[in-house]
Formats: structure tokens, C-alpha cells, sequence
């Protein structure tokens, strides 16, 4: 990565982007920014170079393009409750598996009226689930993207999603530096995994320096789902992201907040609530000179009735999935998406 991306730098720094748009909602200097894992929304056609048969008519979970269109649906719904009507204006997505589910979802559910368009590339993980980013393009303009791959040292062999580095630009001109991620998941247990979990967060930490290093004013926002807890040892130490205020830090993660509480989370497994899906900012984005300011210094998850069901075994209610088991459901995701708002800021 680091060749092409010191050039972009060099290309940022040298060059002004100047963009005009078209608004078309009251709320013009307020971007609504989301990070969504959607579980699992698979084709239903087999890739002949994934393991994605579990994902087929005649698979394990017997999938169909009405199931997949019924997800497709469904996922649209959560986006436009979550801004009541006006869907964000950047979605990063986990576990899809490839731009035809991506295009069903833009153009082909009640969200092709608000003009996304799509920023995905095709990664080496084996079961071909990988992560996206939508962006309304009346609203956004995206100025440069590439895949980061993710190659461990100590299992060179492994096949591992990417990460998505996006530049996104607002209207006023101002830069957003995105970062989309899904970690090695925890199968097979923590201990021999977190190795894994904490190479991804040292590759986010060396880009983030060096987007820092040429400017230390830089808007950075790290999102996704990390497998890992805001403050297990990826996040906290390795990626260096801590709660807001602390004047010697450069990343704050905005979800450290609902750790302290309880029955509060983005995923569910047995009777706990935690954060596997978070969002994470450099100083910048929290600092009132800024141009660029995160309303009220806080991201949030996004739950609604439509979306949970009551919990029979641990008591309480837990998050409407797609399947329970091998049995088909119906519902949304096995994870709450999480949001927070951007202000652009009038000087």
C-alpha cells in the first residue's frame, strides 16, 4: 500500500478539491455515518472459488434469491429507521459477499431513490465475505480508495479479508479518512486468535501514523467489527485507542462508554452484551476549531423494536438474526449497527 498512498498524500497535500453538489435535505452540513454487520448476505449463486456452498439453494442453509432479496429488504429498512427516513450518507457494511448482493441493496430495495453508489473490492477470504462501503453520491464524493491486505506473518499461507481505505470529501472540501474493517473472528477461542486480531490493528496504527505525520489535523474514522472488546488488547494498547478526554492520545474510541453499562452492546453471545462493532476518531474530529466535528462527541447503536426478539434462554431480548441455528428466521442481522453524526462547520 505505501507507495500509492504516499503519492495520494503528496496529492492531498498539493492540491485543493474543490467540489459543488446538489443538496437535497434540510439538514445540508450534517452527515450521518453508519457501520453495519449485515451477517452473512450471501449470493445465492456458487462461487466456484469460494466456500460459500453453505450459501446456496441446495446448501446447508438452503438459500434462495427470496431469501436473499427478504435480507436485502430488511437491511434497507434498519438504514432508512435509523435516520428516520434519510439513510446515512456512509455506510460501511461486513459480510457481504460480493458487488451483485451490493447492487441489490442500492438499486434494488427502497434505498435506489437516494443515489448510493458502491466502493468494494474482492479479497482473498476464503468464504468470500468481505466489507463495502456505500456513500450517496449527491451528497459525498469519494476522492481516492484502495484494499489494504492483511497478510499474517506467522501464517503466511491464511487467506484474510482486507481492509477498505476510502477518502471521502464533503461539499465545503473538507477530507474524511475511512478505514472499514472485519477481524479474524474468535473461532477456536481468544488466546489463539488475538494474535491475529492484533496484526490487523497494527496495520491500522502504521497508516494512521502516516496519515498523521503529514498531517496531524488529519480526520480519521476506524470502523467495523473488530472481534475484540474496547478494551481487549488489540484496541487498547496495539491500536492505541482510548477514552475521550486524554490529552496524550491521538485515537479515542467512542464506544467505550457503553462498555460501563450494562445490558448494552452491538452483539449479543449467550447473556452478555459487548461491543464487537465500533467507531473510532482521531482528536481532530472532537475538537471545537475543527471544521469537521462529531455531534456531541458521541457515536450510538442503533436499536429498534422491529429488530429484537425476547431472549427464552438468558433472559431479556436479543438481536432478530437471519438464522437461529440451521433453522431460517426471517430477520436482520446478529449484530446492531452502530452511527454518529458529522457537522461540517461554518468558519
Amino acid at each position: 500500500m505505501k507507495g500509492k498512498f504516499l503519492l495520494f498524500l503528496i496529492f492531498l497535500i498539493f492540491n485543493s478539491i474543490i467540489i459543488s453538489f446538489s443538496q437535497n435535505r434540510d439538514s445540508t452540513d450534517c452527515y450521518l455515518i453508519a457501520f453495519y454487520n449485515t451477517e452473512n448476505l450471501f449470493d445465492p449463486r456458487d462461487d466456484s472459488l469460494k466456500n460459500d456452498e453453505a450459501f446456496t439453494p441446495e446448501g446447508f442453509n438452503h438459500w434462495s434469491f427470496k431469501k436473499m432479496k427478504r435480507k436485502v429488504s430488511n437491511i434497507a429498512k434498519v438504514l432508512l429507521a435509523m435516520g428516520k427516513g434519510e439513510p446515512p450518507d456512509i455506510i460501511g457494511l461486513a459480510e457481504i459477499e460480493n458487488r451483485f448482493v451490493l447492487e441489490q441493496l442500492c438499486y434494488h430495495s427502497p434505498l435506489k431513490k437516494f443515489q448510493y453508489k458502491i466502493v468494494h473490492y474482492d479479497s482473498p477470504d476464503m468464504r468470500g465475505i468481505e466489507v463495502a462501503l456505500l456513500y450517496r453520491s449527491e451528497r459525498i464524493q469519494i476522492v481516492y480508495s484502495e484494499p489494504i491486505p492483511v497478510v499474517f506473518p506467522f501464517e503466511i499461507e491464511s487467506k484474510n479479508r482486507d481492509i477498505l481505505y476510502v477518502v471521502a470529501t464533503f461539499p465545503q472540501g473538507d477530507s474524511l479518512h475511512l478505514f472499514v474493517n472485519h477481524w479474524t473472528s474468535r473461532y477456536g477461542g481468544y488466546a489463539p486468535t488475538i494474535l491475529k486480531r492484533n496484526h490487523y490493528a497494527t496495520i491500522i496504527r502504521e497508516n494512521v501514523n502516516l496519515l498523521l505525520e503529514q498531517n496531524p489535523k488529519c480526520n480519521i474514522l476506524i470502523t467495523g467489527d473488530f472481534n475484540d472488546y474496547p478494551t481487549d488488547e488489540s484496541i487498547s494498547q496495539v491500536l492505541g485507542a482510548v477514552e475521550f478526554p486524554n490529552k496524550e492520545a491521538d485515537l479515542y474510541n467512542l464506544m467505550l462508554p457503553f462498555f460501563k453499562q450494562q445490558n448494552m452492546g452491538t452483539h449479543k453471545r449467550e447473556d452478555f452484551w459487548g461491543c464487537l462493532d465500533q467507531i473510532i476518531v482521531s482528536k481532530a474530529l472532537l475538537e471545537e476549531d475543527n471544521r469537521l466535528l462529531i455531534v456531541e462527541r458521541e457515536a450510538h447503536i442503533f436499536k429498534s423494536d422491529f429488530m429484537m426478539v425476547p431472549d427464552e434462554k438468558y433472559g431479556g431480548e436479543k438481536v432478530f438474526r437471519t438464522y437461529l441455528g440451521p433453522k431460517y428466521i426471517g430477520g436482520y442481522a446478529d449484530h446492531l449497527p452502530v452511527y454518529l453524526f458529522i457537522r461540517v462547520i461554518k468558519r
